[in-house]
């Protein structure tokens, strides 16, 4: 089944929504931190670490473990994974468990859950969960895309709330770009400055390919520095429903890229 998953997309579906369900289940420990807020630690690389991070992650690692045995995960806080996972393009899953620790800790709402499937390089289906919403993003390159409200006091996906997305094509009066809240760099805004850009919207986290996803924004830079596990439940998303993410230099961005700490470079996420 594993090995049919880059091949088959209705294979995939199911195992999207089971996703979905856990990515949810995650959010309802995230929520439990959020509402009584405590200290809040550094990792080595200066970014914040909270309890809801860890929380989240146990909630993941524990219900993957159960419910998809001996399929790896890499994680932004627990690698469960060989060396080198990915690099030779086999399936395996990529998880954040809190993408956006900058906007929990401001109390925006603007952070996300983000659970991918990585087969062939590439992310083929992926869940974004915004556990302050209440809402999901579903993908599944070839098969669907939607958005969902969350039965929050069920800890699983509400089905009667599924509706299909689809980016929109371009604007005639000029784009909609989204950036970074946290991490706008002059790259970045130099990029901007040289599209037709109408209107611009700063949010946080993985929310911002589901923007552009859902056809409420065009465009989506990124040249500051990123990980894989920050992009791919994202971008199976904005894929899933019709749009693109790519480098500068219009080649698909990709996944397992072990040698390189699974470390992304410049890109940018285009709707229609």
């Amino acid at each position: 089944m594993i090995e049919s998953w880059a091949s088959d997309p209705a294979a995939l579906v199911p195992v999207a929504w089971r996703l979905a369900d856990i990515a949810i289940a995650a959010g309802g420990s995230i929520m439990n931190v959020y509402e009584a807020p405590g200290e809040i630690d550094l990792k080595a690389d200066g970014s914040p670490l909270t309890a809801a991070d860890l929380a989240s992650e146990a909630v993941i690692a524990a219900r993957l473990a159960a419910e998809f045995p001996g399929l790896p995960v890499i994680s932004e806080e627990a690698a469960i994974a060989t060396s080198g996972l990915g690099a030779r393009g086999e399936t395996f899953l990529l998880v954040d468990p809190l993408d956006g620790t900058k906007e929990f800790v401001s109390r925006s709402g603007e952070f996300t859950v983000n659970i991918a499937v990585i087969a062939g390089g590439r992310p083929v289906a992926g869940v974004v969960y915004a556990p302050a919403l209440a809402k999901l993003w579903l993908g599944v390159l070839g098969a669907e895309a939607a958005l969902v409200q969350a039965d929050v006091a069920a800890g699983r996906v509400g089905e009667a709330t599924r509706q299909p997305i689809r980016v929109r094509p371009r604007p005639a009066g000029g784009l909609t770009a989204v950036a970074s809240r946290s991490h706008l760099d002059a790259e970045t805004a130099a990029f901007l400055a040289g599209l037709p850009v109408a209107g611009r919207n700063s949010i946080g986290s993985s929310l911002k390919f589901c923007l552009v996803a859902e056809g409420l924004a065009d465009v989506y830079p990124r040249f500051g520095p990123t990980m894989e596990w920050d992009t791919a439940a994202g971008q199976a998303v904005l894929e899933a429903a019709g749009g693109r993410v790519l480098t500068p230099e219009e080649k698909p961005l990709r996944y397992g890229k072990a040698a390189a700490g699974y470390r992304n470079g410049a890109f940018i996420a285009w709707g229609g």
